[in-house]
């Protein structure tokens, strides 16, 4: 009951049919995370795209300006010097064989994977484990690489991987309630530059149709679409 007063309180004020131009929507959202923890601000975007046909898939990873407000834990499987390139610069589990066999057996101490290529035979035997998580490393998202200082510092200093579902929606964390009005706006029109920069071929009418902001225990604001972009 509890939750659902101060939900209710913090829906007063927020015209549900309304479009916010984003800084103002940021400013709401801002206003109504009044929880006891730093509240994630979340972004949701429907898009024009059916995600059932592969033209019509939509991901990426984006680093955002202002970081996520959340510090990542970085598992990278590699061998030799790629292992100890991703130790130095920051990888909280680095292994090969032995960390394939830690992940089997469910230990999975990472937020984010990364992979050399050379290492995918032995990952791919992970992908039902890894995969329904959104970990599986993937050269199209920057985590299958042998530049792997710069894949484990950019998911240490903010970098983001957005996905489309089913539904065509995309979900993404782009900072903290802490954040200033203007680093959230930065990071959400970088993200939206983004995933308007990876629109799929198979994408027809209007792309970005439907956009709103919220805080993990807040309303969610709907937003102008046009606002988000430039």
């Amino acid at each position: 009951m509890a939750i659902g007063k101060r939900l209710n309180k913090a829906r007063e004020g927020v015209d549900r049919e309304k479009l916010y131009p984003l800084a103002e929507a940021i400013k709401m959202v801002k206003e109504r995370a009044k929880a006891k923890f730093d509240e994630t601000i979340e972004v949701a975007i429907n898009l024009g795209v059916d995600p059932r046909h592969a033209d019509q898939m939509v991901r990426g990873v984006v680093t955002l300006p202002n970081g996520t407000g959340r510090t990542l834990r970085v598992g990278v499987f590699a061998r030799g010097a790629k292992a100890d390139e991703a130790k130095a610069a920051g990888a909280d589990v680095v292994g090969a064989e032995d960390l394939v066999e830690k992940v089997q057996n469910g230990s999975i101490d990472f937020d984010r994977c990364i992979a050399t290529p050379d290492m995918m035979p032995l990952v791919g035997r992970l992908g039902k484990v890894l995969g329904p998580r959104g970990l599986m490393p993937n050269p199209k998202i920057g985590t299958v690489t042998m530049d792997v200082t710069g894949a484990v510092k950019g998911a240490k200093g903010g970098s983001v991987e957005f996905r489309v579902e089913k539904a065509g929606i995309l979900q993404a964390g782009v900072g903290k309630a802490s954040f200033s009005e203007e680093k959230l706006v930065e990071n959400i029109k970088a993200l939206a530059d983004a995933v308007s920069k990876a629109k799929p071929t198979g994408s027809k009418g209007t792309y970005i149709q439907r956009v709103a902001v919220s805080s993990t225990m807040g309303p969610g604001v709907k937003v102008e679409p046009g606002t988000i972009l430039g």
